[in-house]
C-alpha cells in the first residue's frame, strides 16, 4: 500500500456557513493529504454535513477559501465538484434504479457510435472500473434489484468513472452487515493504494480506528483538532467530540427482573423463520445478534404483527392474536424500526404529531383532540427525554438522528409500552446521543418495561443485554447469559 503523501490535495481555510439563526460552520481549517483516509467525526449538529455539502457543491460557503490540488476553487454546484475531481457518496444513494449497472456507472458518459450507444465498449469500460475494485457484477442487472452493498459499490465505480481524486463517503457502513463491511474496507484500501483520497464520515468510532490514517473532530460548527489515528485513543476521541469524559458508556447493571412479561413460542414463517421461542421478563433487555440476513429484523416484525407468521405470542401469561401493528400497539407492544426515516417517522409532520399519532384515543373525545392535553403530554416527554427542539411544532425532518430516535421513543412512552422492541436503536447516531439512548433504556427497565434489542454492533449487544439470542439462517441457534457472552463467542454461533 502506498505511503501517505505529505502533499495536501484539499485545504479548507477559514470556511464559515450560516443559516437563519444558526452558525453551522465557523472558521474551519482542515488540510487533507493526497492518498490518505481522513475521518471526519463529531456529534449531530457539529457541522460535518454542512462541510461535505460545501465540498460537494450542494451549498455555497459564506466565507473562507477552498484550495484543491494547489489552486483556489469556488465550487459552484455538484457537477462542478465532480468535474474538478470531488465526488460524494451519501447514505441515500444517487442511483437510477431503473437503469443497469453499466448505465449507472457511465451515466452521462456512455460511448456512442454516431447517435447509437456503443454497448460493447460501455460494458467493457464499466467492467474495467469494477475490476480495479476487485468486484464482479452482472453489467446488465437493474440497480433497483440489487442489495444495498452492491449499490454502494456501483456508486464508488461511478465516482471512479469521473476520475475522482477525492471521494467523500457519508456514513458508508450505516446500511451494511459485517461481511459487507470487510469488502468495503478492502475497496477503500485499494483506492488509497491508487492515491485516491477518502474523506470518511461515521458515527461508529471503531471503524475510524480500523480504517483511517488521520481524524478531524468538529464540534458546534468549529474545529476541535486533527490527529493521526495512532496518536488518539477511543476515550480521547470521545472527549474531543463531546467535550467531556464518557467513562461509563453503558449503564451499570445492578437490578432484579420481574415475572415473564412476553413469551414467544414456535414462531415460524416459511423460508424466513424456523421455530423460534424465547421469554422476556419485566425489566430485562434481550439482545438479538446475528449476521445481516439471519432473520433478526424479520423476527421482531413478526412479533409486532408487521409480517404474517405462525406461532403464539403471550403477554403476562395471556395468549394474544396479533395480525397487525395496530393490534400489537393495542396490547402495548411497540417497535422502533431499523429504518426510522422510511418506516418510523412522518418526516413532513411536526414532532408533536409524530409523538401522539399512536395514542390519539388517550387525548381525544369522540372525533375531537384535546389539544391542551396533547401539548401537555408532548412537553413533558420533550423534557423527560431531553429532546433538542425549538418547540412541539418543529418538523421532524429537520432534527438530528439522535433526536429523531428520541421522538420515536417518546411515541411509545406516550402509549405506556410494556414491551419495547428496538431494531438498531443507535444506527447513525453520534456517541453523545447513544449514551442518552442507553440511559433511557435503563430507566425503562427500572419501570418494568421489557426490551428486545436488535443490533449489529457487538459492543452494544454486550454492553446493554441481560441475555443474548444469536440467530443464523432464520433459526435461534444459541442463547447466552451476560457472563457467557463475548464477541468471539457470539460470532462463532452467528457465522
Amino acid at each position: 500500500m502506498n505511503p501517505i503523501s505529505e502533499r495536501n490535495i484539499l485545504e479548507i481555510k477559514g470556511v464559515s456557513k450560516s443559516f437563519p439563526g444558526v452558525k453551522a460552520l465557523e472558521s474551519v481549517d482542515i488540510a487533507i493529504r493526497e492518498g490518505e483516509i481522513h475521518a471526519l467525526v463529531g456529534e449531530n449538529g457539529a457541522g460535518k454535513s454542512t462541510l461535505i455539502k460545501i465540498l460537494s457543491g450542494a451549498y455555497r460557503k459564506d466565507r473562507g477559501e477552498i484550495i484543491f490540488d494547489g489552486a483556489p476553487v469556488d465550487i459552484r454546484n455538484p457537477n462542478h465538484a465532480q468535474q474538478i475531481g470531488i465526488s460524494t457518496i451519501y447514505q441515500e444513494f444517487n442511483l437510477a434504479n431503473h437503469l443497469t449497472v453499466t448505465e449507472n456507472i457511465l451515466l452521462g458518459q456512455l460511448p456512442h457510435n454516431g447517435p447509437i450507444v456503443d454497448w460493447t465498449t460501455a460494458k467493457k469500460k464499466a467492467r474495467e472500473i469494477l475490476d480495479t475494485l476487485g468486484v464482479n457484477m452482472n453489467m446488465d442487472a437493474l440497480v433497483g434489484t440489487m442489495p444495498v452493498a452492491e449499490k454502494q459499490l456501483v456508486e464508488i465505480a461511478k465516482a471512479l468513472a469521473h476520475k475522482s481524486r477525492v471521494l467523500i463517503m457519508d456514513e458508508p457502513s450505516a446500511v451494511l452487515g459485517e461481511k459487507d463491511m470487510e469488502k468495503l474496507y478492502q475497496v477503500i484500501r485499494s483506492l488509497k493504494a491508487r492515491g485516491i483520497t477518502i474523506i470518511y464520515i461515521s458515527h461508529r468510532l471503531i471503524e475510524i480506528f480500523d480504517i483511517a490514517d488521520r481524524v478531524t473532530v468538529l464540534k458546534d460548527g468549529g474545529l476541535v483538532g486533527t490527529k493521526a489515528i495512532s496518536e488518539v485513543t477511543m476515550p480521547g476521541l470521545v472527549k474531543m467530540m463531546i467535550g467531556r469524559d464518557l467513562k461509563d458508556v453503558y449503564p451499570k447493571w445492578n437490578r432484579t427482573f420481574g415475572d415473564v412479561l412476553l413469551e414467544v413460542k414456535n414462531i415460524n414463517r416459511p423460508g424466513v423463520l424456523q421455530d423460534i421461542s424465547f421469554k422476556v421478563r419485566a425489566g430485562e433487555i434481550i439482545g438479538i445478534a446475528g449476521m445481516r440476513g439471519s432473520g433478526r429484523t424479520e423476527l421482531v416484525r413478526a412479533i409486532f404483527g408487521a409480517d404474517p407468521h405462525n406461532g403464539t405470542i403471550s403477554l403476562s401469561g395471556k395468549d394474544l392474536r396479533i395480525h397487525s401493528p395496530g393490534e400489537a400497539i393495542s396490547h402495548r407492544i411497540a417497535l422502533a424500526t431499523e429504518d426510522r426515516k422510511a418506516e418510523g417517522l412522518f418526516l413532513q409532520s411536526s414532532m408533536k404529531n409524530n409523538i401522539t399519532i399512536s395514542g390519539l384515543k388517550n387525548i381525544s373525545w369522540s372525533i375531537f383532540i384535546n389539544t391542551k392535553k396533547e401539548l401537555s403530554k408532548v412537553l413533558n416527554l420533550i423534557k423527560t427525554l431531553v429532546i433538542k427542539t425549538s418547540g412541539p411544532d418543529f418538523p421532524v425532518a429537520n432534527m438530528s438522528g439522535g433526536n429523531q430516535q428520541k421522538v420515536i421513543l417518546a411515541r411509545w412512552l406516550n402509549i405506556g409500552a410494556k414491551v419495547l422492541i428496538l431494531d438498531e436503536p443507535t444506527r447513525g447516531i453520534d456517541v453523545g446521543s447513544k449514551y442518552e439512548i442507553y440511559q433511557i433504556m435503563a430507566k425503562l427497565t427500572e419501570q418494568g418495561v421489557g426490551l428486545i434489542m436488535v443490533s449489529s454492533e457487538l459492543p452494544e449487544i454486550l454492553g446493554m443485554s441481560d441475555r443474548i439470542l444469536v440467530m443464523h439462517d432464520g433459526k435461534l441457534v444459541k442463547e447466552l447469559t451476560r457472563s457467557e457472552a463475548s464477541e468471539e463467542v457470539i460470532m462463532s454461533y452467528a457465522a
